[in-house]
């Protein structure tokens, strides 16, 4: 029974790792490269296992993707400072986490990732709303139900299926793919 199941859910990730959209992932591997040379910041959020991705992929990109090409993504992850996460949920809302932050450093030109498997976390609608009404280009990673976070993002990056822990793993992979497009083709990327 169980090695059934397996097979099936081994099944459905495939599909949903099919699901890419490789020419989104493009842009965005264009736009970050933009950003960088234009010494724009990056700023990357989100909830449970999407903020887990979230800190994941900004290591990846500040270091790992930095290191090959010669020059620093100045990328942070919204949800790796505790005591300032909970001040704003304390002091205000759950829902100002990330924009309370955005607040101080976002300006024109950067971009603000959110990362949700549902679209409609509140705290990352939020924070790409004010994003996109302060001139940041708005980026989400989202899966089949699409949400807010898909209608408020200039590059939305769907994932054709709702389960989280598949969605989760597919935008873990284009998180990698992103980093990966830089330290593997450095020599086309370097500043």
């Amino acid at each position: 029974m169980i090695k059934n199941w397996i097979g099936e859910y081994l099944k459905s990730q495939k599909a949903a790792y099919d699901s890419i959209p490789h020419e989104s992932v493009q842009q965005l591997v264009e736009l970050l490269h933009g950003v960088l040379k234009a010494d724009r910041q990056i700023f990357v959020f989100g909830n449970g296992g999407s903020a887990a991705n979230a800190s994941h992929f900004a290591t990846d990109l500040g270091k790992g993707a930095s290191d090959k090409l010669g020059k620093r993504f100045r990328v942070i992850c919204l949800n790796d400072n505790a005591s300032w996460m909970t001040a704003l949920g304390n002091d205000y809302s759950y829902e100002e986490v990330f924009v309370g932050q955005l607040r101080n450093y976002g300006r024109p030109g950067d971009v603000a990732m959110g990362i949700s498997v549902s679209g409609n976390s509140p705290n990352c609608v939020k924070a790409l709303e004010w994003a996109r009404q302060n001139k940041l280009h708005t980026v989400a990673l989202v899966g089949a139900r699409r949400g807010r976070m898909a209608d408020l993002a200039e590059l939305p990056i769907v994932i054709a299926d709702t389960h989280y822990g598949r969605v989760e793993d597919a935008q873990m992979g284009i998180c990698h793919l992103i980093c990966y497009a830089f330290m593997e083709n450095a020599a086309h990327y370097a500043a």
